[in-house]
């Protein structure tokens, strides 16, 4: 066992970062990687003890790291967005996750030994799936838009939802253990949730006017917000015990859901904060796993595991979608995608430390009981989701669709050219005008940066294989080709660039290593194709035939017309490029801007 701390940290630190690459690059939730380093320089190797490096110092840190946590995740419910996400999301996040509830503790209990409340509290534990476990896995899938639309925002939802739920188990469990009495374990209960909501309250309104009235510079607004997070809890905790966690979690909600307020900005600190904490937390946290504990489970535990995965998530995904419209395909496809994730890790872990201290009897296995929830979804359904998908026939073919980065005037014109042809299109973009602009145009758009954090958790890209980088800004589009390459592929990033290159020797100019395939020839640039628009040019699409080519249309249209991409007989799309190997031939469809002086003689 390792005695240096700051070797221990940095190894950890190490670990942290070598799991959230692999993960990138293998396209896993970063939280299976994450545990199984934690288990291999825990229990397996004996490397790593928490609780002899830390001491006292493990359960503050771990109180905090999950504090954070759930107000990032609290940060992301928007009440007015339930209203839009469709009933059978509604009914998922809410009578779902009581059928789900209800199943597990009644499981658990019966099968593992757990008390009526400590039951009670594991099932509120796994209620919750997450976006950080369900967006990987459906990039992978590629289920339909419909199902992928649903698992996406019930992830999203159900994280501060499910947090809640576990938050308010837990308070009950910890009133029942100070008295047996039912009328004083109700008053204990509605004290710590009363302080819990009044400190979320005051924290969320206070905060939430100090930034609507711009009391704050833009460089204190995000680290006044997390000290204003560790305030709440530990003014929570000294006020009312186990009430922190509650506070914290109200005081996110509350303050997202503010007219006025913007938290764009603070919930990308959150993210990256989060992403941090999460690594190295989870990271001490499987390293406390006592072997002995995932022992006692036995087969008793793989059949809980199987009891949430084959009873408890079927039944509330059917119940849920009664009288949706979806098909019998699709409920089963969504019943069967349903990955454990961060949230239900940080809450067991924190509660196990809680309940341990306390001398609660079976809350040593509440963390190796969750943990092996966590992995078994996560890795079973990780590897079958894909196969099932093709058997159900509910998997989209080979994404096909294009991101357009970018909504000024070129942008749009080919978004609305690729639109017309049928092919998927989302244009991504931060500019407001060029977004609503957009879509008076009946194009599909994103409005934000398609690189950020919320773009992981909201862009939904089902369909989508290609980006086609046009914001204007050279490096812009080149940060953007870098980050999507990982995604989609080399040969499928595109790019236009502003102006001329000037040459190998231009200073300024990004490598042309880190850029996309350039579009439309080596002389047209973003300036250029804009002076074409602004003077009259526009689409038109041409069949071609055995007697009119393609080498009859450009000797024709010579240069008046620009071609932009085209059509096969299949229907499949190629852009043009700046070295392209292939030639439209007869059958094929022709989509190029024309002049329009050349439009009105023909």
């Amino acid at each position: 066992m390792l005695t240096n701390p700051l070797v221990i940290f940095a190894g950890i630190g190490l670990l942290a970062a070598l799991a959230q690459w692999a993960a990138w690059r293998m396209r896993l939730p970063a939280i299976l990687l994450l545990l199984v380093f934690g288990i291999l320089v825990g229990p397996v190797t004996g490397v790593l003890d928490p609780d002899h490096l830390l001491g006292d110092l493990l359960f503050p840190i771990v109180s905090l790291s999950v504090a954070v946590i759930l107000f990032e995740g609290s940060l992301t419910l928007k009440v007015g967005e339930l209203r839009e996400i469709g009933s059978t999301v509604r009914n998922l996040v809410s009578i779902g996750a009581l059928i789900t509830w209800l199943v597990t503790s009644l499981t658990v209990h019966y099968l593992i030994g757990f008390t009526h409340d400590l039951a009670m509290l594991f099932g509120a534990m796994v209620v919750v799936t997450g976006p950080t476990v369900i967006v990987p896995m459906l990039r992978t899938v590629r289920p339909t838009q419909r199902i992928a639309n649903i698992l996406r925002w019930e992830g999203i939802v159900i994280d501060p939802i499910g947090a809640l739920m576990a938050l308010l188990a837990f308070n009950y469990v910890i009133a029942s253990q100070k008295s047996e009495v039912m009328g004083e374990i109700a008053g204990l209960f509605l004290i710590v949730v009363t302080v819990g909501t009044i400190i979320g309250l005051v924290f969320g309104l206070g905060l939430a006017e100090i930034l609507r009235r711009h009391w704050l510079p833009e460089y204190l607004r995000s680290p006044f917000t997390l000290l204003s997070v560790f305030v709440a809890f530990a003014g929570a905790e000294l006020i009312e015990h186990e009430s922190g966690l509650l506070a914290v979690t109200l005081f996110g909600m509350v303050l997202t859901n503010r007219s006025g307020v913007e938290v764009h900005d603070i919930l990308d600190f959150k993210e990256s904060l989060s992403v941090i904490l999460i690594s190295g937390l989870f990271i001490l946290l499987a390293a406390r796993i006592d072997s002995s504990g995932l022992l006692a489970l036995g087969w008793n535990g793989l059949i809980v595991v199987a009891v949430i995965m084959l009873v408890a998530r079927p039944m509330a995904v059917f119940v849920s979608a009664w009288g949706s419209g979806l098909e019998l395909r699709e409920r089963l496809m969504i019943a069967w995608v349903g990955p454990r994730g961060i949230v239900c890790a940080a809450v067991a872990a924190i509660f196990a430390l809680r309940l341990e201290h306390q001398g609660t009897e079976g809350a040593d296995l509440l963390v190796p009981l969750a943990f092996l929830v966590i992995i078994c979804t996560v890795v079973i359904q990780s590897l079958t989701s894909r196969r099932i998908a093709s058997l159900l026939d509910v998997r989209d073919p080979a994404p096909s669709g294009y991101l357009i980065v970018g909504g000024g005037r070129v942008a749009r014109m080919l978004a609305a050219a690729l639109n017309e042809q049928d092919v998927r299109i989302v244009l991504a973009d931060s500019d407001w005008d060029h977004v609503s602009q957009a879509r008076m145009d009946g194009i599909e758009t994103y409005y934000g940066n398609p690189i950020s954090d919320h773009a992981d958790r909201y862009l939904d890209l089902s369909g989508i294989g290609n980006v086609i980088c046009l914001s204007g800004r050279s490096n812009m589009d080149a940060l953007t080709g870098l980050h999507f390459k990982s995604e989609f592929g080399q040969d499928h990033v595109f790019e236009l660039p502003t102006s001329a290159s000037g040459g190998p020797e231009n200073k300024h100019r990004v490598s042309g290593r880190h850029r996309g395939r350039r579009l439309f020839g080596a002389s047209v640039t973003h300036n250029h194709l804009l002076g074409l628009i602004l003077d009259g040019w526009t689409c038109k699409a041409t069949g071609l035939t055995e007697e009119f080519g393609f080498g009859e249309y450009m000797s024709q249209y010579q240069d008046k017309s620009l071609p932009l991409f085209a059509l096969d007989p299949s229907a499949r799309l190629r852009l043009v490029t700046e070295y392209d190997e292939w030639q439209p031939g007869a059958g094929w469809r022709l989509i190029s801007l024309v002049n329009d002086q050349v439009l009105s003689n023909e």
